[in-house]
């Protein structure tokens, strides 16, 4: 889906003055869901870091009517607010904004119903990769290897694999995004708003405070994320797989840069050691597998 810059509306939809840290990948996100969905969003966000952004009443840090609720509690309440909107005849498109925590975590079960059950709602998984609210304790979303407040000589699981998890719900659409290609993300929001039912969008967020990088390089270091075959951009639309731009052209792995790049940058990774970063490595490749598996069944490679 093409996005043309000039039809995006260009009010203020992260207000000057809130409270998130320097660098914060979160407001980045949220202001590309204003320029994507406009007035029409209805935003239900669980705690988590753009709770503290938004800020307590009467000061107010995003620029669309948000309703605040417990960690586990988003997806039922998006549901409940979605069918009461369209009840009264509200033209609005309801979004779920939650971190790693809300959704991979705590949120899971009510995500899962609410997709078991087809609500007509947009469920965004804002992955910073820990809780970083709450003092950066790991998380089911927390990668092999990062050190955390909790794994103090880095995590020994890997990565919960979540848009395949959502996917296999047969939802009609799941995709994955970055702040760090902001048209994608736009592109992507818009086409879920013009589907019904539940819409899932993972959201990879860098954290300078939690990652540990400098926080100019919030930007950078989501790039380098696709760039290096970490982060893998594609979507699901009525359980077909698409890659998209620029991972598109990553299939080949000589294409991509190496992954030492994206672990130097960032702190959370200073103490690997060799054997780590080949497990990192060798994770890479089986996701990218998996994904070279699904489109030579559909016919597609």
């Amino acid at each position: 889906m093409a996005v043309n810059i000039k039809k995006l509306p260009k009010k203020p939809y992260v207000i000057p003055g809130h409270a998130a840290c320097p660098g914060c990948p979160e407001s980045m996100g949220f202001k590309y869901l204003g320029m994507a969905l406009g007035d029409k969003a209805v935003v239900v966000i669980p705690a988590g870091c753009s709770s503290v952004i938004q800020g307590l009443w009467p000061r107010q840090g995003f620029g669309l009517p948000i309703l605040n609720i417990v960690f586990a509690a988003a997806a039922s309440t998006a549901s409940g607010l979605a069918r009461a909107l369209k009840r009264r005849g509200v033209d609005a498109q309801v979004v779920v904004w939650a971190g790693d925590g809300g959704t991979a975590d705590i949120g899971f079960q009510a995500l899962s119903a609410a997709a078991e059950r087809g609500e007509d709602i947009i469920y965004i998984c804002v992955d910073n990769e820990a809780y970083m609210n709450t003092g950066i304790q790991r998380s089911g979303l927390t990668p092999y290897g990062a050190w955390t407040t909790t794994t103090h000589t880095g995590k020994k699981q890997f990565k919960k694999p979540m848009p395949q998890i959502v996917a296999a719900h047969r939802v009609p659409y799941v995709a994955t995004a970055s702040v760090g290609y902001p048209w994608d993300f736009i592109a992507k929001l818009k086409k879920a708003a013009s589907i019904r039912g539940f819409k899932y969008i993972h959201l990879h967020a860098p954290c300078p405070v939690g990652w540990r990088f400098d926080p100019s390089l919030t930007a950078k270091i989501a790039q380098l994320a696709v760039e290096t075959g970490a982060w893998i951009l594609y979507e699901y639309e009525n359980g077909k797989l698409r890659l998209n731009p620029p991972s598109n052209r990553l299939i080949d792995p000589k294409k991509r840069k190496p992954i030492e790049e994206y672990l130097k940058l960032q702190g959370r990774f200073r103490h690997l050691k060799p054997e780590d970063i080949e497990m990192i490595k060798k994770e890479i490749e089986t996701n990218w597998e998996d994904i070279i598996r699904a489109l030579k069944i559909q016919g597609d490679l």
